[in-house]
């Protein structure tokens, strides 16, 4: 890839980054009711979504970078480094999005520390996440620095924050009573291993576009970290099939009614196609057989597979929490409908796009800043 081409992508990046903090900075002044399609009813969309999607993506690329620096001499270390910087961007990506979303960015930033409450998920997420983005800023300068001993301390303080934040995210859903289709165990489970999923599909895809991006054969030592990736990518896919069949199955053997009537909005109604062709199809069988039927030996067949288990997180947070809140909480009452109406408007999308404006951004600006780090050795 020229250097043209990667200034014409960071360009395109930038300017997805700039459209959507405008929009959302628009909404802090015409009243955020004018510019999304959120409402009383339905009070969390598309931006939540995105918000989930990025920490949770950002969780699973931190503990494979901290696995692969606490047990060094493995296939996966040669991707380490730059998994600590695509953390760094993605857990900054979901906060550019959710401070598009808060009405009141800066209230949430200043009770934060002035009024806590060790009570609330909420405050325990935002707290854990903001610990993880300060240990892993520290890791990564010492990274550069060659304070490799210091870094990798840092390094396990991040990832252990991070699966703090990561359950204390899953908490926020699944102590919800009002809310069946979430209330319940395993989210805070199934958004570790969401977040072992996402990372290791993230970890294949940047590692091949950087290739893509030097113009260089990848070298195999590279490849079988990809590879190794490529591993953990396929038996999450799996377990998070697995978790997936018995959350739906749960709810038609004995589960609440709303829980059900929110199952089936997924199974037969409002949001079953995005579920069976993006979150089931896309998601997760089609990197499956993909993966299973290359065996891994075309880096090509692997980034394929980790864009298409991407796109279907993306999908799985934005149905999950739709689906929590189209079921009336009263129901039969009132003439009320059997499910709430919710389309993310375009200028939620916008601002969703400004978080992968920001990922996109970030990672070209890390190679060329960073590259050297990146395929640093002696790092490893």
């Amino acid at each position: 890839m020229s250097s043209l081409q990667v200034k014409v992508l960071s360009a395109l990046f930038g300017l997805l980054l700039v459209t959507g903090v405008v929009v959302g900075l628009v909404g802090f002044f015409v009243g955020h009711e004018h510019v999304y399609n959120v409402s009383r009813e339905v009070p969390w969309g598309l931006m939540i979504s995105t918000y989930a999607f990025f920490a949770i993506t950002s969780t699973g690329l931190c503990l494979l970078a901290a696995i692969s620096h606490v047990f060094g001499g493995n296939r996966l270390a040669p991707l380490a480094n730059r998994m600590v910087w695509l953390s760094l961007i993605t857990i900054l990506s979901a906060f550019v999005v959710i401070g598009m979303e808060i009405a009141s960015p800066w209230r949430m930033a200043i009770y934060n520390i002035i009024s806590p409450n060790i009570t609330s998920n909420i405050w325990w997420m935002g707290t854990l996440y903001g610990m993880a983005l300060g240990f892993m800023l520290l890791e990564f300068w010492l990274i550069l620095t060659r304070h490799y001993s210091l870094a990798l301390a840092l390094g396990i303080l991040g990832a252990l924050a991070e699966v703090a934040a990561n359950t204390c995210l899953g908490g926020v859903f699944s102590t919800l009573a009002a809310r069946p289709f979430w209330y319940g165990s395993q989210l805070p489970v199934y958004f570790l291993a969401c977040a072992f999923l996402s990372g290791a599909a993230a970890a294949i895809l940047f590692t091949h576009y950087a290739t893509l991006i030097r113009g260089k054969e990848m070298e195999r030592t590279v490849f079988e970290g990809v590879q190794a990736a490529g591993k953990v990518l396929l038996l999450m896919l799996i377990l998070v099939s697995v978790a997936t069949f018995w959350k739906m199955a749960s709810f038609y053997v004995g589960g609440s009614s709303d829980g059900r009537t929110a199952a089936n909005a997924l199974y037969n109604g409002p949001l079953a196609t995005s579920f069976w062709t993006f979150e089931i199809g896309i998601g997760l069988v089609a990197p499956v057989v993909l993966l299973v039927l290359t065996r891994m030996r075309s880096v090509w067949a692997m980034s394929t597979a980790a864009l298409m288990a991407l796109v279907g997180m993306f999908i799985a947070r934005l149905n999950m929490v739709t689906a929590g809140q189209i079921v009336p909480q009263y129901s039969g009452f009132d003439d009320l409908p059997a499910y709430f109406n919710y389309t993310p408007s375009g200028y939620e999308w916008l601002v969703a796009l400004a978080g992968i404006g920001f990922t996109g951004f970030a990672f070209l600006q890390g190679e060329r800043l960073f590259g050297r780090v990146f395929t640093d050795n002696e790092a490893h």
